[in-house]
């Protein structure tokens, strides 16, 4: 085909889909299915069609095939079907119309298949020439991507049990990215690289692509062979072997970059993709093979995926383009450079930021360091794509002025393509002019800042000394030139050793150890000096330069030193009473380390809610006829009025007072995707499962996610929540919800309404949950779904006669509940999955009895049920906890009935 030109469909869909996957990343935590939808644009949208169309440019350079071969509207009617089938499938899937994405797969797979058909024939037309084995490269992974969309297809349909899920996924993820974009950018690269760094092909480019080929293809069988089979071991073997081909492949391109070094924007980016590739291989390989299984991966799949589209595919994209937009374009050495001009702006600083806060961001730092940092990674990244349209429009402009110059002038017709000198030595300036260690410096000091600002929002996490710790008094105790170091391990809200004993004046090291499988734990001592959050699994230690006197220390995470996570350093050979050694107060209301600022304000519970203020919707969500209901819970840390005039920083799933409520039927699947995007580890349990807690109940740190499936098989009101220690503090700051799952034959009534009642604990205005208030079980405030008394002043709605449905679960995490509508009686009860009253009749009621009602339905914590009653009369009829201390502080509201 010809190249030259600019083409639409060659030129624009990837710019298309980078842009929908920057708008994506920037609204991500709003909406479900975003990182999926940002993956999938990335690798489904730009690069797939990226690979589908430079791949024939690259086949007929190499095989030199006719001009003509195959016209260009046909490889449009190609792609478009391909664009289609895209299309198709991000809607299908967050849609969850299975039948899109089965028509856009089938789209996917024909137009892939179609492109395979093509690339043999030009095989088979081509005279024998060198490097033909870059179109079996290519033949190889465009058979790969069918397998890839089949798993595709079958995960989006559902009903798979967790196992097959897993399996599926790993399968579906391990063909896609490392058969049909790994082995594309293989085989392309070993050629395109030493033309773009302008040098010498090494001699041992064909044969090292011949030998390597075989074992990728073997290596990738395995690893998408190891999940099927569960079977993590064969998937080391597997990671080993495609590793062991890819540094086969990586050798003549590491010979071409030592003969000349990349410097421009296109071979630093390419250069910076190709180095993470073995880095995810590697830490794929360790952690299977420490973990012992794909299902105990899934901690780090997420970073591994990182690693894959945004380090190695990503940065190989925006590089190769770069490059190649300019070239194919053509016009000559003032056409190129126009367009080069503009791609290559910053490209050292792009370059760099992109890289380093990508490392930064795989490393287990504070979570408000990797948020900032990794928007500075994605504005580098994203730079790239209004600076690859500037240099489109740049080389068009440019190429159409010297047309017109030479129409004017009477030249013959504009060379439309560059000689291989002109490329020379137009790519030759713009490398040296690229290259700039301004540039460089400028992106480390850019992420330095990123960090420096994370760690100040939030000094605790990144070890620094905890606001509000009273230091004790200087005491002038001589150095004893002797240091001593202590080991000390984390796990279970508890320090071992708990105490230790330290000579005056030494210098004390000590040294944690975090053995916690989940929770993140720190060590912080009164006189200021902290280890940091330590991961799972990981060490830090702090340092006390004289031990003046004896010293208490604690976890600070919230909660744990209310759970006993305490730690003492008693100095030996002095006086270590209390008075010469005072230590820190109890850290009410404390985030993160940070003390509380002040006192909890008062609750006025006859305050009114303003009429701009919204309350929580007490509708029971619509139960729709989906078999598997798809969910996604994202943590987020929002500062919420839970009474009037009165806000806390609560720990949300999906930013509201309570969690969302789930509704079902006995039978449905579902697949609840968990984010956590707060400052610390989450996690979810939900009661409505029957299955063992150790996979998906465990705790997912900042920036982790997982997928918690399971089938209701009871019908009932379950209550979900944060499973992480302490249980208490995580339900309390707002991580509990509601799953109704309603039992067969349930009539419809007029109104159905849902009331969860929790619990408030206040530090001071705005803080977090007061862990010591929770663990004195002496709450502020009783509440229904997480706002003390809004009902009072958006009452629930109700016609006289009209069948009304009230669910209530009691979330506590302390507190009964005694459901009572004041000037109502209640003739039909069910609780804990059972009728006590069942429109006037009782369990052991005689047929026909119809006169029986319930004044109350009584709940301990984690109980559920609901009450159904009709109203005779117009009027206002309270809604209260009758444990009536309870509805005097927060737990009351009104069904306002009319005629």
């Amino acid at each position: 085909m010809s190249t030259r030109g600019s083409w639409f469909m060659r030129d624009r869909p990837v710019v298309i889909w980078l842009m929908a996957a920057l708008v994506v990343s920037l609204v991500h935590p709003f909406f479900a299915y975003s990182r999926w939808l940002m993956v999938h644009l990335v690798v489904l949208g730009a690069v797939t069609h990226a690979a589908m169309v430079w791949s024939v440019h690259f086949t007929e350079a190499l095989l030199k095939t006719r001009s003509g071969f195959e016209e260009r509207h046909l490889q449009t009617i190609r792609l478009s079907v391909f664009q289609g089938g895209v299309l198709l499938v991000l809607v299908g899937v967050p849609t969850r119309v299975w039948p899109l994405t089965l028509v856009g797969g089938i789209l996917i797979s024909a137009a892939v298949g179609w492109h395979a058909v093509m690339l043999v024939r030009r095989l088979k037309a081509a005279l024998p020439g060198r490097f033909r084995v870059t179109v079996r490269y290519y033949l190889v992974a465009a058979l790969l991507l069918p397998v890839g969309a089949t798993f595709g297809v079958l995960l989006a349909r559902g009903g798979a049990t967790d196992t097959a899920h897993g399996q599926l996924l790993v399968a579906h993820t391990m063909v896609n990215l490392l058969g049909w974009i790994g082995l594309t950018v293989l085989g392309t690269l070993v050629t395109l690289w030493p033309t773009m760094l302008r040098t010498k092909m090494a001699d041992t480019a064909e044969s090292a692509s011949q030998h390597a080929l075989p074992v990728l293809a073997g290596g990738l069988a395995l690893v998408i062979a190891s999940p099927l089979l569960d079977q993590a071991m064969v998937g080391v073997a597997g990671i080993a072997l495609y590793l062991a081909g890819t540094l086969w492949v990586y050798r003549p391109i590491v010979t071409a970059a030592r003969r000349r070094p990349p410097y421009a924007f296109p071979t630093l980016s390419a250069g910076a993709g190709l180095l993470w590739l073995p880095v995810g291989l590697v830490l794929m390989g360790w952690s299977l093979a420490t973990r012992g299984s794909w299902a105990a991966l899934a901690d780090n799949y997420g970073a591994l995926t990182t690693i894959f589209v945004v380090g190695f595919a990503l940065q190989i994209l925006l590089g190769a383009l770069s490059y190649l937009l300019p070239v194919v374009i053509g016009g000559g050495p003032s056409v190129l450079r126009a367009g080069m001009a503009e791609l290559e702006r910053w490209g050292t600083a792009r370059v760099a930021v992109a890289n380093l806060g990508l490392a930064i961001c795989l490393l287990p730092v504070p979570s408000l360091v990797r948020v900032i940092v990794s928007m500075l990674t994605l504005i580098a990244l994203a730079l790239s794509i209004p600076l690859l349209l500037r240099g489109l429009r740049a080389s068009i402009r440019a190429k159409k002025a010297k047309e017109a110059v030479a129409a004017v002038g009477g030249q013959p017709g504009l060379s439309t393509k560059p000689s291989k000198s002109e490329v020379v030595a137009l790519t030759t300036q713009s490398s040296t002019q690229t290259w700039s260690r301004p540039q460089l410096v400028a992106a480390v000091a850019i992420i330095a800042v990123g960090v420096t600002l994370g760690v100040g929002l939030d000094p605790a996490a990144a070890g620094l000394n905890v606001a509000g710790a009273i230091k004790p008094a200087a005491v002038d105790i001589a150095p004893t030139g002797h240091t001593t170091t202590v080991k000390v391990t984390a796990k279970d809200m508890r320090f071992s050793p708990a105490e230790i004993s330290v000579p005056l004046g030494d210098r004390l090291v000590i040294e944690v150890e975090n053995t916690d499988p989940s929770d993140v734990h720190d060590l912080v001592l009164a006189t200021g000096e902290s280890t940091g959050r330590v991961s799972p699994g990981g060490k830090a230690s702090l340092e006390v330069p004289v031990v003046g006197s004896s010293i208490d220390g604690w976890c600070s995470v919230v909660g744990h030193r209310q759970m006993g996570m305490v730690f003492n350093v008693k100095a030996l050979g002095g006086d270590t009473s209390a008075e010469a050694a005072p230590t820190a107060p109890a850290t009410s209301g404390t985030h993160g380390g940070h003390a509380s600022s002040g006192p909890s304000p008062a609750i006025d519970f006859m305050a009114r809610w303003g009429t701009s203020s919204a309350a929580y919707d007490p509708v029971l969500p619509p139960l729709t006829d989906e078999k598997v209901r798809r969910v996604t819970l994202t943590v987020r840390e929002e500062k919420l009025e839970v009474a009037p005039g009165v806000t806390q920083t609560r720990w949300t799933y999906n930013g509201s007072s309570i969690g969302p409520t789930l509704h079902g039927r006995v039978g449905d699947t579902f697949e609840i995707t968990l984010v956590n995007h707060g400052s610390m580890g989450h996690s979810i349990d939900f009661h409505a499962s029957e299955l063992a807690p150790d996979g998906p109940m465990r705790t997912i740190e900042p920036g982790e996610s997982l997928v918690y499936r399971f089938t209701a098989k009871r019908s009932g009101i379950w209550m979900y929540h944060c499973a992480t220690m302490p249980m208490a503090t995580h339900i309390a700051a707002g991580m509990a919800g509601a799953v109704v799952i309603e039992p067969e034959g349930l009539p419809t009534v007029d109104h159905s309404y849902l009331m969860v009642q929790s619990e408030i604990f206040l530090g001071a205005q705005g803080d977090p949950v007061n862990a010591d208030k929770v663990m004195a079980e002496t709450p502020d405030a009783v509440v229904f779904n997480g706002h003390a008394n809004q009902y009072v002043d958006h009452p629930l709605e109700a016609r006289v006669g009209e069948r009304v449905r009230i669910w209530v679960l009691d979330v506590g995490p302390n507190r009964p509940s005694s459901f009572h509508v004041v000037g109502g009686q209640f003739d039909t009860v069910y609780k804990e999955g059972t009728y006590l009253l069942r429109n006037g009749r009782g369990p052991l009621d005689p047929p026909g009895t119809t006169t029986g009602g319930s004044q109350a339905l009584d709940l301990a914590a984690a109980q559920g049920g609901f009450v159904e009653l009709s109203f005779p009369e117009p009027g206002h009829y309270p809604v209260v906890n009758h444990v009536m201390v309870d509805a005097e502080r927060g737990a009351r509201g009104i069904v306002e009935v009319t005629d």
